[in-house]
């Protein structure tokens, strides 16, 4: 009972597949049923911008959701550090945003001109 893509069974079972391929047994999870909802309010552009990222990384927000949860029970805790930063650094953002020290250039070659490189 072969289909397209050479795959020649697939038995479902309510919490367990096996994918055979050309009769090798190929993959055997156990899946979970997910029905536990989440409702998150994020600001518009973040959400954007995130989407973006995801769509080119292949992932829809459930699975992007599913594997930060993944690596928060991994790490036992969240998977990045989390830091206020300091006053030196909070003065260097603030100056940014003001555009104070801040050297402009047109392109890369401009820029590594400006830096001397």
């Amino acid at each position: 009972m072969a289909n397209e893509g050479g795959v020649r069974g697939l038995t479902v079972c309510p919490k367990w597949y096996t994918l055979v391929l050309e009769g090798i047994i190929k993959k055997e999870v156990y899946t979970m049923s997910k029905s536990a909802m989440i409702r998150a309010r994020t600001e518009p552009k973040l959400k954007k911008e995130v989407e973006i990222i995801f769509h080119a990384l292949g992932l829809t927000y459930s699975e992007a959701i599913n594997l930060f949860f993944q690596q928060v029970k991994l790490h036992d805790g969240l998977p990045f550090e989390v830091k206020i930063p300091n006053a030196q650094t909070r003065k260097a953002i603030a100056d940014t945003k003001k555009g104070k020290g801040v050297t402009i250039c047109k392109n890369a070659e401009d820029m590594f001109k400006k830096l001397g490189i």
